[in-house]
């Protein structure tokens, strides 16, 4: 099980397209992926109805660990955007029983459009 308590660093947004090979089995009939991270070896995507994240694991990377968050499952999120010296924005949710999580996303990302698009599955 990944550890969420300690937060995910340092993702870096990548195409969705590749976010969606990296779950692929795991996809429900109708489920989008709309956002896709990485971090070194670790990816974070965020479908239309939950948040996987994938964890590589080993030194070859054949094992990989998948943890499902089910969006009904969030409590509450919120958000912090780029600022001029700190440029990453920062993505914290809230799930019973884990508690908070916190996504730190670096580069240009715009985290208010993103915001828009969790609330909607949510709320």
């Amino acid at each position: 099980m990944i550890d969420f308590k300690n937060g995910w660093f340092k993702l870096s947004p990548i195409p969705k397209a590749e976010g969606e090979k990296a779950v692929a089995p795991l996809l429900i009939d109708n489920e989008d992926v709309i956002a896709a991270f990485q971090s070194v070896r670790d990816k974070l995507i965020f479908t239309d109805k939950r948040i996987i994240a994938v964890n590589v694991q080993g030194i070859t990377g054949s094992k990989v660990d998948y943890t499902s968050i089910p969006y009904s499952k969030i409590q509450a999120f919120s958000v912090e955007t780029a600022g001029v010296f700190d440029r990453d924005c920062e993505l914290e949710i809230y799930v019973s029983p884990i508690g908070k999580i916190k996504f730190e996303l670096r580069g240009s990302f715009d985290i208010k459009a993103f915001s828009r698009a969790i609330g909607k599955y949510i709320l």
